[in-house]
Order: C-alpha cells, then structure tokens, then sequence
C-alpha cells in the first residue's frame, strides 16, 4: 500500500454517510462489472436491478444500519467495503470494490483490515462473507487474511462463502 491510500469509516449506523457521490460511483463500478461478470452486461447502471440501483440511488438509506469503509488514494475514491450490523454474533462483508486503475496498492487488504478490527471491536464472533469462485485474486486475499470457506448460506451458484473468527 502506498503512502497515500487510507482506509476510512465514512458511514456509521444512523446514516452518517459523508461521501454519498464517490460511495454511489464505486458501487456502480462494481454492480456494472459483477452483472458483465456472470455474463448479464448491462448499457448503463439504469438498467441494473432495482436492489443494485437502489444501493447507488441512496446510499444512505440502504446501508443506513451498516459500515460503509470508503478508501482513499491521493484524495480520491479508491474502494469501499460494507460490513453489516451484527446480528447474533454475525456481521457480513460485502461490496468490497477497488477501482481498477489503483489495485495492487493494497487497497482491500487495507480495508478488510479495518472491517475486520471494527467487528472485533464491537465483539462480533464470526464475520462471513462470500465471493464469486472467479474472482479468485479476492479469495486469496480473504485467505491471506485468515478467512475460511464455509458451508454455503446463499444458494446462488458460483459464490464461495467465507468465515473469519473475530473475536477469537
């Protein structure tokens, strides 16, 4: 990582989101390659589906009860990551999201770092999250980062679901 990339909290349960632009362009980025990914390209973020286009119309209202991580490179929005509210124990990674031109700066490692010391902080037992088998640099990120495929929770074809013990 370099010396201008900083993982931030910019989001906290209440809807404190201070960036809602660059968080709303990021998620963008990732719904729009994720779709083009499982072979379902979509023109323009209009025509993603409506729980996708929800996320990027009103990020405030959609993880309104989450943590929004937002990282940042030279002053610009460089990736973001979601950690759901614990529930029994459980709080979930997802959208995790580095734009293209700044990955191999650590980037998601610096972010998955801060959600993962955010769950421990607040005693959240098990962290869980799941991934899409071909994004295969993510997963061994994940792995370098202590995570472990786990039995499924999700019956979408294709993802690898995840486990981390944070409060181990």
């Amino acid at each position: 990582m370099n010396a201008h990339t900083t993982a931030a909290v910019v989001h906290s349960p209440g809807g404190l989101l201070r960036d809602p632009d660059a968080l709303a362009a990021l998620l963008t980025d990732y719904h729009l390659s994720t779709e083009a990914e499982k072979g379902l390209p979509v023109v323009d973020a209009t025509r993603l589906p409506a729980r996708y286009l929800a996320e990027i119309r009103d990020p405030r209202t959609a993880f309104a009860d989450d943590t929004v991580f937002l990282a940042v490179d030279a002053g610009a929005p460089a990736g973001c990551l979601v950690v759901t509210a614990p529930d029994a124990g459980t709080a979930e990674i997802k959208r995790v999201w580095t734009d293209p031109a700044r990955r191999g700066r650590g980037i998601a490692s610096a972010l998955l770092h801060a959600a993962i010391a955010h769950c421990a902080d607040r005693g959240v037992a098990t962290v869980r999250l799941s991934v899409w088998s071909w994004r295969t640099p993510a997963i061994a990120l994940y792995e370098r980062s202590g995570f472990r495929v786990t039995g499924s929770w999700d019956p979408r074809e294709d993802l690898v679901c995840m486990e981390y013990p944070a409060a181990a």
